[in-house]
């Protein structure tokens, strides 16, 4: 599997308080989640971008509910593009949004198959043109599949959490990748993600964050922290 995207990434320098603070925080996230990856189930590239279009509003639990039966009824690329797409949507309904979901990944797969020779491309560019690829879900293909590190995925928890960690004040979710690509390693980009959406998931709670078990809630500056 080919590791490192093709452009080499120099992080911005920080000031050494805020270079100290980064660090304890990719330590924590180490120590808490040291093998962490994506958490959406899948056999190979084109079954990561499906699960990653299902996805969008669903729970990662509903989704990987779902996906076996539906690669099992369509174990290839073709089979995706030739099905209608009413049945599609049947088949991924309880993952929500399912006529727009259904119309992606059979777009996809047609994409793929006229356009790529069936393969996903390994370029960032090429794979956005893929209906359904948006950056994030590109980010998620090309870094968990093949070891690319195009970007860093930005999902609910990692833009909730980079905010009250004061990595970024913007709440667009482009702005907020491109703060976190300035500050962090580029070989952090896909671990970093995959390990905050966990502690986002685990620890820091949307509703109620376990600030007790928390071991970066020293540096935490969050208004709604429980614990001093």
């Amino acid at each position: 599997m080919p590791a490192a995207a093709t452009k080499t990434h120099k992080p911005k320098k920080l000031s050494e308080k805020k270079a100290e603070r980064l660090r304890t925080i990719l330590a924590a996230l180490d120590m808490l989640y040291p093998n962490v990856t994506c958490a959406l189930h899948h056999g190979n590239a084109w079954e990561l971008l499906v699960a990653t279009i299902l996805s969008a509003q669903c729970t990662d639990e509903r989704v990987n509910k779902v996906t076996p039966d539906l690669f099992r009824k369509y174990p290839s690329i073709r089979a995706f593009a030739n099905v209608p797409q009413a049945e599609l949507a049947q088949d991924i309904h309880s993952t929500g949004f399912f006529n727009n979901k259904s119309k992606s990944i059979i777009g996809a797969a047609n994409k793929l198959l006229n356009e790529f020779n069936g393969e996903i491309p390994r370029d960032i560019d090429q794979l956005l043109t893929v209906p359904g690829a948006a950056r994030k879900t590109a980010n998620v293909v090309l870094g968990t599949a093949f070891g690319i590190a195009s970007g860093v995925v930005v999902d609910t928890h990692v833009q909730r959490i980079c905010q009250r960690l004061e990595l970024t004040k913007e709440s667009d979710p482009v702005k907020i990748e491109r703060d976190l690509m300035a500050i962090l390693p580029q070989d952090r980009w896909i671990s970093f993600s995959h390990q905050v959406i966990h502690f986002g998931r685990n620890i820091c709670v949307a509703r109620k964050p376990k600030c007790a078990e928390c071991p970066l809630q020293t540096i935490c500056r969050a208004p709604d922290k429980t614990v001093p």
